[in-house]
């Protein structure tokens, strides 16, 4: 009878075993199966644009290999990359003048992009750790009423450069350290100024940076004070007051007081800006993107440029140094109602912020949109000045009407440099025309 009963209870001690085996792993394996889905395949359509305000005409050998390794990563998905011009990519969007099926599925974004509402909402294919891998400033910036549009692969700024030899040969000194302020700025290209040929016409000058719609070079003048063009918080347009208006003072006076700058400030574009300061040698400091960096040193090197530095911006009232920019090359995805093909196009721009693909962002001197990538540049002292200077950069963010409220304040501000209306003019008239462009919209 004992061993009967011993029997008995083996075997139900057996069976809840089993039992609880079951439930514990089995079903969980059951559940996971079930939760897990099969990722998208099929084809991923990605239009590039060039970006010549960076130097670079294609990102296509960067991207290609990166679209490669990750497609050996990803069975069954191809990725097709198209390089295409602004209007092309506009008039495939917004005019529908390309097949459903040879639409894009990522494209550019930036500041200036078209309509953010043909754009995926991202937030829910990014981890909150995720989030927090990327440089802060950055995220705003590709954030549209409080939805993430875009991911930012790379970013670059704006550097003021000098002519070490040209300051040689005059007889002055460079910037301490690389600091001034905007004082000690104005004294020095006064002393740059030079008559080659004793016809009592200046022939070379200090400075010189042009003054075009979408391009924010002299706005590290402007800003230098305190006063904003757009604030980041409410995302609306913010350039008047006392401070803009002494900012604009600032520039104003390079010509009208100072007399550092040519007659045609104000009206020079950014490429014939450009070949003053690096072709023709006439002005001995200019404002331009960090692609000039590696340009110049490489034909300095080659012995046709000459010996430069970076230095950092004049400083005002705001005792910092101060660059607005809108460079960051970034990629959103078109809206679709295939989530699982919007998740792999996420996980592929993901994959191009990946440590070892920032880190190969060297080979187009642009630099990484991760926080925890600090060490790049190494052997590159002048570059490594510019990713300083990456601390000190404002990114314009994702606003609406931001091509006109360019197009508005370019204007003024160029009339105001050109003498045609005073500062506080300038800034109030332009104040008021995006106020009526702003207010027509919200209605």
């Amino acid at each position: 009878m004992r061993r009967a009963l011993t029997i008995v209870l083996s075997v139900i001690l057996i069976g809840f075993i089993i039992l609880w085996t079951y439930n514990l792993f089995i079903d969980n394996i059951i559940e996971l199966e079930k939760a897990e889905e099969e990722p998208y395949r099929g084809i991923i359509k990605i239009w590039d644009i060039p970006r010549p305000d960076m130097n670079i005409d294609s990102t296509y050998s960067w991207m290609a290999d990166k679209i490669r390794a990750f497609e050996k990563k990803h069975s069954g998905v191809y990725i097709e990359y198209v390089q295409a011009d602004m209007e092309s990519l506009y008039n495939a969007i917004v005019k529908g003048n390309v097949d459903a099926d040879e639409m894009p599925d990522i494209i550019p974004v930036d500041a200036n992009f078209f309509d953010f509402s043909l754009l995926e909402p991202l937030d829910e294919y990014i981890r909150e750790d995720e989030m927090e891998e990327f440089k802060h400033q950055v995220m705003k910036s590709v954030t549209y009423k409080d939805q993430i549009v875009a991911i930012p692969v790379a970013m670059t700024t704006n550097v003021m450069l000098i002519n070490l030899d040209r300051f040689g040969e005059r007889g002055v000194s460079p910037p301490q350290a690389g600091t001034w302020t905007y004082e000690e700025f104005v004294e020095i290209m006064g002393q740059l100024k030079y008559d080659l040929d004793g016809d009592g016409i200046i022939d070379e000058y200090g400075f010189i940076s042009s003054m075009e719609t979408n391009k924010y070079d002299i706005w590290s003048i402007i800003l230098s004070d305190g006063c904003e063009f757009i604030n980041p918080k409410r995302k609306e347009y913010n350039f008047y007051g006392e401070k803009a208006i002494k900012g604009l003072e600032r520039v104003i006076n390079l010509k009208e007081k100072y007399k550092v700058v040519p007659d045609y400030f104000g009206i020079i574009d950014g490429k014939d800006a450009w070949h003053m300061f690096y072709k023709d040698r006439k002005v001995a400091v200019t404002i331009a993107g960090a692609w000039a960096v590696n340009y110049l040193d490489r034909q300095y090197k080659s012995g046709e440029g000459f010996n430069f530095e970076v230095v950092n911006f004049p400083t005002g009232d705001k005792n910092l140094p101060v660059i607005l920019s809108d460079d960051i090359i970034a990629y959103g995805v078109l809206k679709t109602e295939d989530s699982k093909k919007v998740k792999m196009c996420v996980d592929f721009l993901k994959y191009l912020t990946t440590e070892r693909n920032q880190r190969s962002l060297e080979e187009l001197s642009l630099f990484t949109v991760k926080r925890n990538i600090n060490d790049m540049y190494m052997e590159n002292s002048k570059m490594k000045k510019v990713e300083e200077n990456l601390y000190f950069t404002m990114y314009v963010p994702f606003i609406d009407n931001k091509r006109e409220i360019d197009t508005i304040v370019n204007e003024e501000i160029r009339k105001a440099i050109m003498g045609e209306k005073s500062s506080s003019d300038a800034i109030e008239d332009a104040k008021m025309q995006i106020d009526r462009l702003t207010n027509k919209n919200k209605k």
